[in-house]
Parts: structure tokens; C-alpha cells; sequence
């Protein structure tokens, strides 16, 4: 009878990977790719409208991974990698050749403050992926801590989208790009809780009144996509510090009746 061998076939990893997932997120990949590719053609329309083709297709790629089960280590460092570049080098990259770049005309320490505000954008980007996937597991799903990357993305794009509709050059508006790209990549890395929508699932009971909103919605955003769109992710970024702002009064109206009882 010979030897059995050491490393028996069983145990050794699975080769391979699952098509699905990864296909959405090569797809979402794709998207990113095509919007620096468009940016750098001036065309900010096209390219603020793939980042949101990206987000759609990120968001397919995960739901598909949790109903299929086929989450792997592979998935998860692909998905990020992918985000990066739709999520994070995309929009800083289309937020620089649509305004920042104009800072150019005002001397070269501005000219650099332009391009270094695009980089610290993408870093912050980089940074909140990664806390994000050391973290998984770890935290309350019900909430992301910072600003989840996509929703940062579609602030910057939706910007570009909504004022390029309205035939306003971003260098008219390239102090407030700045600003925007400064504050969003802030936002990112923060420790502000943002609401994550994960625990309204298929299966839970929701209002009648929020599926009618959800339509409204639906109307609203095809009457006028850039403006709802930008309008929907601004409002959602600036929950996250209100929301910290309102628990940080419930807390200190709570430590003054608590002395005032004493």
C-alpha cells in the first residue's frame, strides 16, 4: 500500500473564482475607468454619469455575494481595489480637469494646492477602504463610520453634473471644488456615523408612507437627475455630522438633568 501523501488534495485551497460577483465588479471597474477616460476628454457629463453606473454596479455586486453566498477573501480585495479607482481616483481625477486644474492661473502655490487637494481626496478614499475592511465583522452594520466612498463620489461628480447642465465652467466654481473635494475627503476618513440602509432588507416590513416617498423619489429623480441625485447624496453627507451633532446635545441634556437631580 503506498505512503498516503502529505498534503492531501482535500485540504489544499479552492482554485478559482466566482464569475457573477466578480463580473459586476470588473463592470463597476470598467465604469471608473471610462470616467477618467471621458474627464480627461472634457466630457464631465459622461463621466459624472458612469461613477453612478459604478455605484449601481458596486451595489448589484454585493447583494449578488450575499444571496449567492460566494464571498470570498479574493472578492472582497478585488471590490476594494475597484472602488479605489471608480470611488476614489475617478471622482478627484474629473473634479481636477473639470475646476482645480484653473487654480493653475493664480501662481504655482495655488496651482499645487489644486492638484494636492484631488490627491488628498484620493488618499482618504484609500484610507476609509481599508479601515473599512479591517473593520468588517467588527462594528454595528447599521452604520458606516465616515462617509461611505461612493456617496463621497457622488457628491464630487454630482457636482460637476449639476453645474455642467447649467453651462457653468468649474473655473467660475473652482474655490468651492475645492472646498468640496477637501471636505468630502475629510468626511471619509471621520469617525461620523452615516446610516447604512443594510437592515432593510427584503424581508423586513417597511411604512406605507416610505414606499410613497420611494416613488416620489423615482419621479423626482427622473424629471431632473443631476440636481435630485446631488441633492439626495449632499444631504446625506451632511447627516452624519448633524446626526453627531444632535446626540452630542442629548447627551449633555442628559449629564445636566442628571446633576440637577442630584
Amino acid at each position: 500500500m503506498s505512503p498516503e501523501p502529505e498534503h492531501p488534495q482535500a485540504s489544499s485551497p479552492p482554485r478559482g473564482i466566482y464569475l457573477l460577483p466578480n463580473l459586476f465588479t470588473t463592470a463597476a471597474l470598467f465604469a471608473g475607468f471610462y470616467a477618467i477616460v471621458a474627464g480627461m476628454r472634457q466630457d464631465f457629463e459622461a463621466a459624472a454619469i458612469a461613477v453612478f453606473i459604478a455605484m449601481i454596479l458596486d451595489g448589484v455586486d454585493g447583494r449578488v455575494t450575499r444571496l449567492t453566498h460566494t464571498c470570498t477573501d479574493f472578492g472582497i480585495q478585488y471590490d476594494s481595489l475597484s472602488d479605489l479607482v471608480s470611488f476614489g481616483l475617478a471622482p478627484a481625477l474629473v473634479m481636477y480637469q473639470w475646476a482645480l486644474v484653473d487654480f493653475k492661473d493664480m501662481g504655482w502655490i495655488w496651482s499645487k494646492l489644486g492638484w494636492l487637494a484631488a490627491f488628498f481626496y484620493t488618499a482618504t478614499a484609500a484610507l476609509s477602504l481599508a479601515r473599512f475592511n479591517t473593520k468588517v465583522g467588527n462594528v454595528d452594520k447599521r452604520y458606516f463610520q465616515g462617509l461611505p466612498s461612493p456617496s463621497a463620489a457622488a457628491v464630487m461628480v454630482g457636482m460637476v453634473w449639476v453645474w455642467t447642465d447649467l453651462g457653468v465652467s468649474g473655473a467660475t466654481l473652482k474655490v468651492a471644488a475645492l472646498m468640496v473635494t477637501f471636505l468630502t475627503g475629510a468626511l471619509m476618513v471621520s469617525r461620523f456615523s452615516y446610516y447604512s440602509f443594510k437592515d432593510l432588507g427584503a424581508g423586513n416590513r417597511i411604512p406605507f408612507f416610505a414606499l410613497l416617498a420611494v416613488v416620489i423619489a423615482l419621479i423626482l429623480a427622473a424629471l431632473d437627475p443631476p440636481k435630485v441625485l446631488w441633492g439626495v447624496f449632499t444631504v446625506y453627507a451632511l447627516s452624519g455630522p448633524l446626526l453627531y451633532v444632535v446626540r452630542w446635545r442629548r447627551r449633555r441634556a442628559g449629564a445636566r438633568s442628571d446633576e440637577g437631580g442630584e
